[in-house]
Formats: structure tokens, C-alpha cells, sequence
């Protein structure tokens, strides 16, 4: 069966002060830096070997894949970034406290937009996106104003034929961001929508899937038990 390793980046700057980042591109603070050096020795530890790997075109994903890629002794295989592995876009959201934004709109609707499926946020106001579409990272991508899980979701999928070609190589190395591996696993487990809102995916934590040769993930474990998170079972 193939091997994937999916990991989310360590801490940000904007995840130790609880704001909504989304697409903003922040880095990682001291300690996510640390988690991210434990990670790459949890995959050397577990002679995990991979040959390719895969990350967003935000700092705080590329340089957890790096620090985690030297730590294991992996500092030379090939890497790939395509924004559509990006956190998802919160929008009007971004950059707002947590606390601040329920304050503002309400506990529920914020918690609505969060972990909702379909649910978008409030889209960014024009400025805001004016400049992230003029950022050269995303040259001729189609920038969102906002995004729902569903839009992750529907997102990945043109970059799906990349992974599985990449599989057939040997193991691959996914360093994204929360949602948008909420997104893969949840299309990996063949989950109902109505499940993915129920789970979170840790900080820096190497989380390993066997796959089929159809794609479906086999017993998905972390690599660190002490911090793993639920994993919720195929509908």
C-alpha cells in the first residue's frame, strides 16, 4: 500500500495570539519552530523514508517542511508548493482575535463559520484583496474572497492526480494547514460532510495513512499518541 504522511505546521505568530490567519502569511514562532524539529525526528525515528513531498505557499507550512525534512535527515527530496494546499481564506475574518470576532458577530455564527462545511465567512473587503491578488505568489490563481470547507474541498482536487502520481514514487510528505488537511482526510476516509466538522487536526504532528490501491486511508495513526487528536470512522 502506499504511504502518505500528513503533517500541519507548527505554531504561528497569529496562532499564539488566537487570530483567524487564513491566507495572511505569518511564521512560525520559537516554539513552533521546536515542533516542527520534532516532528522530522518522529519521522526519523520511525525510519519513515519519503520521496517526495508536498506544501502550501505559506511561510509557516514551508518552513515547518524544511525544519522537519533536515531534522530526519531528508533535506534532499523534492518539494512542491501550490497554494491549493493554503489554509483555507477566512475572509473578513482574517486577522481578527477569536475571542474579539465572537464578540462582534456572536459565538454561534462565529462557530458556524469555523467549523460549519458549507459555511463561508464575511468576504475581504476590497483593499485587502487587491493586495493579496497582487502578490506574486499568486500570480494567474484565481484569489478567493472567501472560503468554505466545501470551496478546500473542491480546490484540492485538481491537485489530487499530482499526489497519486507522486505515490506511485513512494511515500510523500504533506505539510499544509489545518483545514486543508481537515479536507484531504476527510476525502482520504470517505467521510460524510456532516462528520469533518468534529475533528481537529494537532500541531506538528506526523499523522500516517496506509492507502488502498483506490485511495481510501487504512488505520491512520499519529506518531506522537501523547498529543494525538480523534480521528472520526469512515460513515
Amino acid at each position: 500500500m502506499a504511504r502518505l504522511i500528513l503533517l500541519r505546521h507548527g505554531e504561528s505568530q497569529w496562532n499564539a495570539t488566537n487570530r483567524f490567519t487564513g491566507w495572511a502569511n505569518v511564521d512560525l514562532t520559537a516554539a513552533g519552530e521546536a515542533q516542527a524539529l520534532w516532528a522530522g525526528r518522529l519521522l526519523a525515528a520511525h525510519e519513515l523514508r519519503v520521496a517526495t513531498a508536498f506544501t502550501s505557499v505559506l511561510t509557516r507550512a514551508i518552513r515547518t517542511l524544511w525544519i522537519a525534512l533536515h531534522a530526519s535527515g531528508q533535506a534532499f527530496v523534492p518539494e512542491h508548493k501550490t497554494w491549493r494546499l493554503n489554509e483555507r481564506h477566512y475572509g473578513g475574518l482574517t486577522g481578527l482575535d477569536k475571542t474579539e470576532a465572537a464578540k462582534r458577530f456572536g459565538a454561534e455564527q462565529v462557530a458556524r463559520w469555523r467549523r460549519g462545511y458549507a459555511d463561508r465567512p464575511p468576504p475581504m473587503n476590497d483593499p485587502e484583496h487587491a493586495r493579496l491578488q497582487a502578490d506574486r505568489r499568486y500570480r494567474d490563481t484565481p484569489v478567493p474572497r472567501t472560503e468554505s470547507l466545501k470551496d478546500v474541498v473542491a480546490r484540492l482536487g485538481p491537485w489530487r492526480a499530482e499526489l497519486d502520481r507522486a505515490l506511485e514514487a513512494g511515500p510523500v510528505l504533506v505539510v499544509a494547514h489545518g483545514n486543508s488537511l481537515r479536507a484531504l482526510v476527510s476525502q482520504l476516509l470517505r467521510l460524510d460532510p456532516a462528520q469533518v466538522p468534529g475533528f481537529e487536526i494537532p500541531l506538528a504532528n506526523p499523522l500516517l495513512m496506509e492507502l488502498d490501491p483506490d485511495g481510501r486511508a487504512r488505520e491512520p495513526r499519529y506518531l506522537d499518541a501523547d498529543r494525538a487528536a480523534r480521528l472520526p470512522h469512515p460513515a
